[in-house]
């Protein structure tokens, strides 16, 4: 599953997600994964949870980023959840890479049993069709 919230910057989106993860620390089976490009929010989340600073691995586009979450799931195959705030609007150019990394998350979701939730940035309404069957 993947589950993309597309709000303006500054619409509390990171709180949201913050909150999301730290509430599935208590019924999750699995490991949780926190990926943010910084670590201002590294002592707001559970202590159980993962947290990764992406900014630390000179992740540049899309593909590096795949690269990535695909280290960390080989890595450990007990991840259950992975949250994504912040560095989709930095990797990602246009449309076209957006639904290209989504794609790709979403065979890594199937294959691998791992939901992703990701924060996007940008108007509700200016939301580009190849994100749409993502958002919530």
């Amino acid at each position: 599953m993947i589950q993309v919230f597309c709000k303006e910057k500054g619409s509390g989106k990171t709180k949201a997600l913050m909150n999301l993860a730290n509430s599935k620390v208590s019924s999750s089976k699995g490991n949780l994964v926190y990926i943010d490009d910084d670590t201002r929010g590294l002592l707001r989340i559970h202590k159980n949870i993962r947290f990764i600073c992406s900014k630390d691995f000179n992740i540049h586009n899309y593909k590096d980023f795949y690269g990535f979450i695909c280290g960390i799931i080989s890595k450990d195959y007990d991840v259950e959840s992975i949250f994504i705030d912040g560095i989709l609007s930095d990797i990602c150019n246009d449309a076209d890479d957006f639904s290209s990394i989504l794609n790709k998350l979403e065979y890594l979701s199937e294959k691998f049993k791992v939901d992703f939730y990701a924060n996007v940035s940008c108007e509700e309404n200016n939301i580009p069709d190849t994100i749409k069957k993502y958002v919530v």
